[in-house]
């Protein structure tokens, strides 16, 4: 079998090196070719047809973000972006992502990582992914502050089941969100727990990103927060978060306990603490991603909440269709939608059922 073939854009002459050391380290990927700017990374994705580019952010001539437009209407390609732990990092990845690359890598330590041997799994598994998805041109995150999204009208009642709704995803996440959650009305009438799995500075980047497009309020937790209809909290990176019941209400509990299964944060721990909230109801629903996080926290769900609701994204709009897969695995799940179809049938569920 051809192994996937890479093209590495950088910069820095050491992080070519070693990105391209990691890549070949492994016998299912070749580096073709690596790049030092925008404007070679163009010539030669022309050149060589590569199956995947890995390209940085940071560059001079043609900056990351320039570079990928230009890749995605000219010759579209899956790119895996590399960015710095920083805010501005953060904020170009999310641009990134919505401008069309399909997953990214934070580098330890900065700029020019001495520690990027310890993202290399990361880095093989990304790349890997990435090869196996349709690489398609993104438009930016568009607001919808300005369409007005119907409220809901006639509302239930107080019920004495009250509903929350939790979402877990990865690769591809932050564009699925944007779809799901910038639909929703602003008087959603339940609070909304997400996981995506990114590092510290990026889900609060991600957070403030979605609150300025959406009705409902999104913001990133807060531990000890109680949490309010109308509002989506998505866990910070590099933290555990749970839910708790505080009287008849829920609240936020973030720790930094260790990674489970390689995922801090983990979609599994906050499913799983779910289950143990009687007066609520869950409405659980599993987007695009690599691996299986969320199959066992639903599995846990179903076991303790028969009343506990699956959906699981489809494959053909997952940009990578592993977790959804690994939830419809479970036998569990009770709806598979496509992205598009996916706020509709939560504020479905919630009319059936009733607000809180």
């Amino acid at each position: 079998m051809e192994p996937i073939r890479v093209l590495v854009v950088d910069d820095s002459a050491f992080m070519r090196k070693m990105i391209s050391d990691i890549l070949n380290s492994d016998s299912r990927l070749h580096v073709v070719a690596t790049a030092r700017n925008g404007r070679e990374a163009l010539e030669k994705n022309k050149q060589l047809s590569p199956h995947v580019i890995t390209l940085d952010i940071e560059m001079p001539v043609l900056n990351g973000i320039e570079t990928l437009k230009q890749v995605m209407k000219e010759n579209p390609v899956p790119v895996v972006m590399l960015s710095s732990l920083t805010k501005q990092g953060a904020d170009s990845t999310l641009e990134a992502m919505s401008l069309g690359a399909v997953d990214f890598i934070a580098k330890p330590s900065g700029s020019i990582s001495l520690d990027i041997k310890k993202v290399e799994k990361e880095i093989i598994n990304k790349v890997i992914e990435a090869a196996g998805t349709k690489a398609q041109a993104g438009k930016a995150f568009t607001s919808r502050k300005d369409i007005q999204v119907p409220k809901l009208v006639n509302l239930p009642g107080k019920h004495e089941l009250k509903r929350v709704v939790a979402i877990g995803t990865s690769t591809g996440g932050p564009k699925a969100l944007h779809e799901v959650l910038t639909q929703l009305p602003e008087n959603f009438p339940a609070p909304i727990v997400v996981v995506q799995h990114m590092p510290p500075n990026f889900t609060k980047s991600l957070a403030n990103r979605l609150d300025s497009l959406s009705q409902i309020h999104i913001k990133e937790a807060e531990n000890g927060e109680v949490l309010q209809n109308g509002t989506a909290y998505i866990a910070p990176g590099g933290f555990q978060f749970r839910v708790r019941q505080v009287g008849r209400s829920l609240a936020a509990h973030v720790t930094d306990e260790d990674p489970v299964r390689g995922h801090r944060p983990s979609v599994d721990i906050m499913f799983e603490s779910l289950a143990e909230q009687q007066l609520f109801q869950i409405v659980a629903l599993v987007m695009t991603g690599m691996g299986a996080d969320g199959s066992a926290g639903i599995s846990k769900m179903k076991e303790v909440k028969n009343d506990t609701i699956v959906i699981a994204e489809s494959k053909q709009t997952s940009v990578v269709y592993g977790m959804p897969l690994a939830a419809v695995n479970t036998g569990k799940v009770d709806y598979i939608e496509n992205l598009e179809n996916i706020s509709g049938t939560l504020v479905q569920q919630l009319l059936r059922h009733g607000g809180n």
